[in-house]
């Protein structure tokens, strides 16, 4: 994936001095690749000889990752100055930049899965699928819940709601859209829903990993404090327990799939499901 995601950046040739640079040095920049590894598992378990186009489907997403990262970074949202061990947009540049360059990425997601060597009718259902779940009622809607509600205490059913659409559907989304690659439309739903449990869990870590030195993380910490985390409303403790308990039950669910479906999947998931362990 590393080598396709350098052989297919944003080409910006003009007389800007650093423009090009800018878009593409988070991508550059590496990061864990989970949500196009979660496309690519689904694939290599029902037809690895279709890897190769689904990677433009893999990179589509993590380009939408990738912006939504670089905004989420803004001294606007949460002034964040470290992202992937590196420098954010914004403090290497200036925050105009920062802005356009997340805003190319995400056209340019589209772009990619628009010349994808894909038939036109999976196409445009991938499209659909990551517009639906990036968007104003996915990841977007998510991000502007949190930003309005910061300093304003949320429930739990609110919170969960908040991060299933801010953290949960784009993961969910990877699954879907590799099960659509394959042509395993009976089996998107059920990836999907197992990707909106898997999804609340990783926010959940990212919240309790949040508590750790920058050092460890490669991003900035103590962000969140004042904003509805799994910690803030639940405390270190509890958020824990809660990460536990869904790691035990999409674990369990893991089971339900087909063998090489299960094989796929545990050999990315073993590596993230108790990383919250990490915590002390």
């Amino acid at each position: 994936m590393e080598e396709f995601i350098k052989e297919n950046l944003i080409k910006a040739e003009s007389f800007h001095p650093f423009f090009e640079k800018a878009l593409n040095e988070m991508l550059l920049a590496g990061g864990k690749r989970f949500r196009p590894e979660l496309l690519l598992s689904v694939v290599k378990a029902y037809n690895p000889l279709l890897i190769d186009n689904a990677k433009y489907a893999a990179f589509a997403i993590e380009l939408i990752h990738t912006y939504s990262l670089i905004h989420d970074d803004l001294p606007t949202l949460d002034n964040a100055s470290l992202r992937r061990g590196h420098p954010t947009l914004h403090v290497t540049y200036d925050e105009v930049t920062a802005v356009l360059a997340g805003d190319a990425l995400n056209t340019y997601a589209f772009e990619v899965l628009s010349k994808s060597p894909m038939h036109n009718d999976t196409k445009i259902e991938l499209i659909k699928i990551l517009a639906e779940n990036a968007g104003a009622n996915g990841m977007v809607l998510g991000q502007a819940i949190d930003c309005y509600f910061e300093n304003k205490k949320l429930n739990l059913d609110e919170l969960k709601f908040l991060h299933l659409n801010k953290t949960g559907k784009l993961i969910a989304a990877s699954l879907k859209m590799g099960a659509v690659i394959v042509n395993k439309n009976d089996l998107a739903q059920k990836l999907y829903d197992f990707g909106l449990k898997l999804g609340l869990l990783f926010q959940i870590q990212d919240d309790l990993l949040d508590l750790l030195d920058e050092s460890k993380t490669g991003k900035s910490s103590g962000v969140d404090e004042n904003k509805n985390t799994f910690v803030t409303l639940l405390g270190k403790e509890e958020a824990v327990k809660k990460a536990d308990r869904l790691a035990g039950e999409i674990e369990k669910e893991l089971e339900g799939f087909d063998e090489n479906l299960k094989k796929e999947l545990n050999r990315l998931l073993k590596k993230y499901l108790y990383r919250h362990k990490n915590v002390n």
